[in-house]
């Protein structure tokens, strides 16, 4: 079976019904907690085929758990919260008796994607992706976290009795088959045989996490090294090595072990570990090396020395013999969309309406394929729709819809656009433009609306804010500047988005897009 024939499979298989018994959704807040509660117990089902327990909760930690530790206190949060529903459920009791479960990590403030988390209120994983979901009797696009939803369901059919940790930004289609883990701890990587020293560097591998794997399938985890580091820092027997996705998965015993190895940071909230230099690399590194990696990343030798020497106590304890981590590999030529920055919002939103394998894959995933491409529509007789392009629950009076465009939720009188995407946009006076992204934008200035730039409007009570950047701005590197045009710097958005509720904001958001389309003939 050739790579794309088994990203074919693979795609079959996240379409299928297929999905964790139990989705956990890590939020910065209660009130992102409260909801994504809502939202997915009402889109779980068109997402994934299957009706999981959902349980969202958020991570109030003082400055931030990491990934490591905000996993574990996540779960224990899950735990709580499953305990206390009406089916009183018991968590750990359901994982080890075979259950599966997901865990999504969603926070994050979205710098490099602004303005378009400050749209969402800073709910970055609620960003709108072409794909149409049924709710409350309205047709509403995807969430990128709902992509995720779909995209990791059809792992929860080899991950029984574990808990599988992914992030909320991007969507990857494996090119190998779906296998189970035998190792406590695994983590997703795509795997390559060792390669030369010219190889690695032709590769940039020294830039990537990475992940390489022995001939008993025992996992190292490195970062960023080079070449001879690596051969230095790796048993002699290594296969393969690839970049590491850093999505990992657990058995729920190595979850209740970890949570009583930290059950002292777990209750003061204080301590920042992720997942990969404080679990990993501990476990799979001699101890010289793990703290001079840790001491290129600023940890002084003696704070790396005893972390390292308190998680050679708990592996010998937890597991004497036996490597603690293994690898899942999805595969060289694996298709992989990041929806994590401006820039590639808008190219992985655009690939939907160009040709080639990686498009159609792409098509197929957010049932676009075919005549879906063009759905849910009310348009004038006179509108004209190039057949790339991907038009969605839109009602458009008058105008054109030139070639590679992504129209989802427009309501104008009239439109010009071409390798445009327009995102929930409701516009009393025509739109026209090229190259631009208008995201959530209510306009009834008067004025024609530019789409050849970048606007989000952001819904706040009693007023809302006009956002302007540009493709060539780098939201990260712009974070704290006034750009022109713009009432406040994208951080200030951001501040200010924190004090507000998302639900409400959304329905203020929602109301006034109802609003302005009534005016519209």
């Amino acid at each position: 079976m050739s790579d794309e024939e088994r990203m074919l499979k693979a795609l079959e298989d996240m379409l299928q019904p297929s999905g964790f018994d139990v989705v956990v959704v890590c939020c910065s807040n209660l009130a992102a907690e409260n909801y994504w509660q809502k939202r997915l117990e009402q889109t779980v089902k068109q997402v994934t085929g299957v009706d999981g327990v959902i349980l969202a909760v958020h991570e109030d930690w003082n400055g931030g758990a990491g990934n490591g530790l905000g996993t574990l206190y996540a779960f224990q949060k899950a735990c709580d919260k499953a305990a206390a529903s009406p089916k009183a459920l018991d968590l750990k009791k359901m994982v080890a008796g075979g259950a599966s479960v997901a865990l999504y990590h969603t926070a994050g403030k979205g710098t490099r994607l602004a303005p378009l988390p400050g749209a969402e209120n800073n709910n970055k994983p609620g960003v709108k992706l072409p794909s149409l979901l049924s709710i409350e009797g309205s047709m509403q696009p995807l969430t990128v976290l709902e992509a995720v939803m779909r995209q990791t369901s059809s792992y929860a059919s080899v991950r029984g009795g574990r808990i599988s940790v992914f992030w909320g930004d991007q969507v990857f289609v494996p090119s190998t088959e779906l296998k189970s883990s035998s190792h406590p701890a695994d983590i997703l990587a795509a795997l390559r045989p060792m390669p030369t020293k010219e190889e690695w560097e032709a590769g940039q591998l020294h830039q990537y996490g990475l992940i390489a794997v022995d001939p008993r399938g025992d996992a190292v985890q490195l970062e960023k090294v080079t070449y001879d580091v690596a051969k230095e820092y790796l048993p002699p027997d290594i296969e393969q090595v690839g970049t590491s996705l850093g999505s990992f998965s657990v058995t729920g015993a190595l979850m209740e072990s970890l949570q009583a190895e930290f059950a002292k940071e777990l209750v003061e909230k204080c301590e920042c570990y992720d997942s990969d230099p404080h679990f990993w690399m501990p476990f799979t590194l001699k101890r010289e090396n793990y703290v001079a990696v840790m001491g290129k990343k600023g940890t002084e030798a003696s704070i790396a020395g005893s972390h390292y020497d308190r998680m050679l106590a708990f592996r010998t304890k937890f597991q004497p013999t036996g490597g603690m981590l293994g690898c899942v590999d999805v595969g060289q030529a694996a298709y992989w969309w990041d929806y994590g920055r401006l820039e590639l919002y808008q190219q992985n939103n655009l690939h939907a309406t160009e040709d080639g394998p990686s498009p159609d894959a792409l098509r197929r995933f957010l049932q676009l394929h075919g005549a879906m491409r063009q759905q849910s529509n009310q348009l004038g007789d006179g509108v004209v729709v190039d057949p790339t392009s991907v038009v969605l629950n839109c009602r458009i009076a008058a105008g054109r819809v030139g070639p590679n465009c992504v129209l989802v939720n427009v309501t104008a009188p009239s439109v010009d656009v071409e390798g445009a995407i327009l995102m929930n946009v409701t516009s009393t006076s025509p739109v026209a433009g090229k190259a631009g992204v208008l995201y959530n934008v209510v306009d009834e200035s008067g004025s024609p609306l530019g789409a050849d730039a970048v606007r989000a409007d952001v819904f706040m009570p009693g007023k809302k804010l006009v956002v302007k950047s540009a493709m060539s701005i780098d939201g990260g590197k712009a974070w704290k500047e006034k750009l022109e045009g713009n009432e406040d710097s994208f951080e200030g958005v951001y501040k200010t988005n924190q004090k507000l509720d998302v639900s409400e904001c959304v329905q203020l958001g929602m109301a006034a897009h109802a609003a302005a389309a009534a005016k519209i003939p």
